[in-house]
């Protein structure tokens, strides 16, 4: 689960992090008020669940609360579209109106869940401000990579390590290690799977604070944290996606062209290869779980129907808990409730009833290619176009 900045600057300034002055508002006239209380010269930021903000004209430094409440009712209310959006955008509900921070030197800070290294890590570079995927692609000399053992949890050499390889002042050393630490600590506490500064700014006068904040939270770990769960912004979200958590779906919406419908991850990891080696890209990844009924799968189907950039679905189902007869029943029922929105669909079934599956899916009036392995599935997506 993604929040806001403002929000995640509050959590993050609980566990010692510094972070600037500001205030959230929801309307031109609060933005005004806070900038005011401010001193007038203020940065407005719209708060959205997307990073590229700055270049998608979402980020404005303002003179004065006049400026503020202009720009704040120049996007609020408006559909945000940056390079992690899609072409729909996002809406600005929010705007965080925050001092404007004179900065001398812009670095990275965050703190991840890394599966490759198969733990936490700490992440620095000194080149702060832009996006950690440019830093790694062209100079990936200036990222600094830590892991921390789970065992002995962030040792105080660590962070003394993060300050040096950022080339702080001697003086700031032990600012920075302890930014570290608390940045661990909320990490670790809100079982978060991304803490992220960037840029986490030095002023002339010394000080080092956040400017921005970026925190996400480990989904299946929010029952125990019932005050984070209050913080979900359901509008920050495809509408499939929604609609897909409450159907107890494992779904994540991607930028391609074919819909996917499988049962396991690896099999989903396996499907989503198919349809890139077919000349086309998923567009999502979606579990239906082993567990699945008729009910799950149909609501499946309906998701993908639903989504104007699938131009055809691939199902890839190996039959063991979940029957290939109860998944062929479900994409019935999901095509029939979605008659007006039908795509072609290429379906592997292997498994449990998969014959049973199979024949009820060939005499339907669907337009349905069965294939036997995934070297067919591929074959037919590609003759799909």
């Amino acid at each position: 689960m993604k929040i806001h900045e403002y929000q995640a600057k509050k959590i993050l300034a609980e566990y010692g992090v510094p972070v600037p002055k500001g205030g959230v508002a929801s309307t031109p006239e609060e933005a005004a008020a806070v900038a005011a209380h401010l001193g007038g010269k203020v940065v407005v930021k719209a708060q959205v669940h997307a990073g590229g903000r700055g270049k998608a004209g979402g980020i404005k430094l303002v003179a004065s609360p006049k400026e503020a409440e202009q720009f704040a009712r120049a996007i609020l209310g408006k559909d945000l579209v940056t390079h992690q959006t899609g072409p729909k955008g996002v809406p600005v509900r929010k705007v965080l109106v925050a001092e404007g921070a004179d900065i001398q030197r812009e670095l990275y800070l965050a703190i991840v869940v890394d599966g490759g290294a198969r733990g936490v890590v700490i992440i620095a570079s000194e080149a702060g401000g832009v996006e950690i995927e440019e830093v790694a692609a062209k100079t990936p000399e200036k990222i600094l990579r830590l892991k921390v053992d789970p065992t002995l949890g962030l040792q105080p050499f660590q962070g003394r390590k993060v300050a040096y390889f950022l080339k702080v002042k001697e003086e700031q050393v032990r600012q920075v290690a302890g930014l570290v630490a608390s940045l661990y600590g909320a990490f670790m506490e809100n079982d978060c799977t991304l803490a992220e500064i960037n840029p986490l700014a030095v002023a002339p006068d010394g000080r080092i604070m956040a400017v921005d904040a970026k925190l996400s939270f480990e989904d299946d770990a929010l029952f125990r944290h019932p005050a984070l769960k209050e913080l979900h912004d359901p509008e920050q979200e495809a509408a499939q996606e929604v609609q897909a958590r409450n159907a107890g779906l494992n779904y994540v919406q991607l930028d391609g062209n074919i819909g996917c419908i499988v049962n396991g991850a690896g099999l989903a990891m396996a499907t989503m290869d198919v349809a890139v080696a077919a000349g086309a890209r998923p567009a999502n990844f979606l579990d239906v779980g082993g567990g699945a009924d008729e009910a799950r799968v149909a609501e499946a189907v309906r998701i993908l129907l639903s989504d104007s950039g699938v131009d055809a679905i691939l199902v890839n189902i190996f039959g063991g808990i979940l029957r290939c007869d109860v998944v062929a029943r479900g994409i019935l029922i999901g095509a029939e409730s979605a008659s007006r929105n039908l795509r072609p669909m290429v379906v592997r079934m292997l498994g449990t009833n998969a014959e049973e599956g199979r024949k009820l899916l060939s005499q339907s009036s669907l337009d349905v290619k069965l294939v036997n392995d995934l070297g067919e599935a591929a074959a037919a997506i590609k003759a799909l176009g």
